[in-house]
C-alpha cells in the first residue's frame, strides 16, 4: 500500500468538499463543514500516530515533520472555533476561508517536498508497512465511528419507540377509565329504577289493607 496515494486520496476529497462550502448557502453550509472536519480530523490522527513518527528520525525529513504538527495545531484550533457556531455569518466564513488556506498550504507543502523527502529516507519496503497500518488504521476508526453512529441512531428510535408505547398505555388506560365510569352510571341508574319499582310496590299493599279494612 503506497502511503502518499493514501493521504493524497484524503487531500483531493478535501479539496473538493472546501469547494462545496463555497457555494453552499445557510445550514448546508454548515452541513459540509462537518464533512470536512470529520475528514481533516481522521487524516491528522492517522499521520500524527503512524505517518509523522516515522518521518521525525531521519535529518531529511526531520524539519519538515516539526512543521507539519505545528500546522496541524493551528488547523485543529481552527476547526475547534468553527465548529462553536450556529450559523455561517461573514465573520464565519472569513475564518472558514484561513482555514482552507492553511489547509492547501499545508498539502501543498507534503505532496512537494515532505513526500519527495521521504522517498529518499525511508525504503521501499518501510512505506508499504507505513501504508498498510494507515489503511488498516483508517478502515478501524471509520468502522468504530459507524457503530457509534448505529448506536445513536438505535437510541432514538428506542427512545422514539417507548414514548410511543407510553403514549398508547396512557390512551388504553385513560379509555379503561372512561368504560368504568360509564358501566357504574349504567350501574347506578339500574339500582334508581329498581327502588322506584320496590316503592310503588310497597304503595301498592298499602292500598290494598286500606281496602280490605273498608270491607
Amino acid at each position: 500500500m503506497d502511503p502518499f496515494e493514501l493521504l493524497k486520496a484524503d487531500h483531493r476529497k478535501v479539496e473538493e468538499l472546501f469547494t462545496q462550502l463555497e457555494s453552499a448557502r445557510g445550514p448546508a453550509k454548515l452541513r459540509v463543514f462537518e464533512q470536512i472536519r470529520t475528514e481533516l480530523e481522521l487524516h491528522t490522527q492517522i499521520e500524527e500516530s503512524i505517518f509523522y513518527p516515522a518521518l521525525e528520525e531521519p535529518k531529511e525529513t526531520h524539519e519538515l515533520t516539526l512543521e507539519a504538527y505545528e500546522e496541524h495545531d493551528v488547523v485543529k484550533r481552527l476547526l475547534k472555533e468553527l465548529g462553536r457556531a450556529r450559523t455561517a455569518n461573514e465573520e464565519w466564513e472569513a475564518q472558514a476561508k484561513v482555514l482552507q488556506e492553511n489547509v492547501e498550504h499545508h498539502v501543498e507543502e507534503e505532496e512537494n517536498e515532505l513526500f519527495n523527502k521521504a522517498t529518499r529516507a525511508l525504503s521501499q519496503e518501510d512505506l508499504e508497512t507505513l501504508g498498510e497500518q494507515m489503511a488498516n488504521e483508517k478502515e478501524r476508526k471509520l468502522g468504530r465511528r459507524g457503530s457509534k453512529k448505529a448506536a445513536k441512531k438505535g437510541a432514538k428510535k428506542a427512545a422514539k419507540k417507548s414514548a410511543s408505547s407510553k403514549k398508547s398505555a396512557s390512551k388504553k388506560s385513560a379509555s379503561k377509565t372512561q368504560s368504568a365510569s360509564r358501566a357504574a352510571k349504567r350501574t347506578g341508574g339500574s339500582k334508581k329504577s329498581g327502588s322506584k319499582g320496590t316503592s310503588k310496590s310497597s304503595g301498592s299493599k298499602k292500598s290494598a289493607k286500606k281496602s280490605a279494612k273498608k270491607r
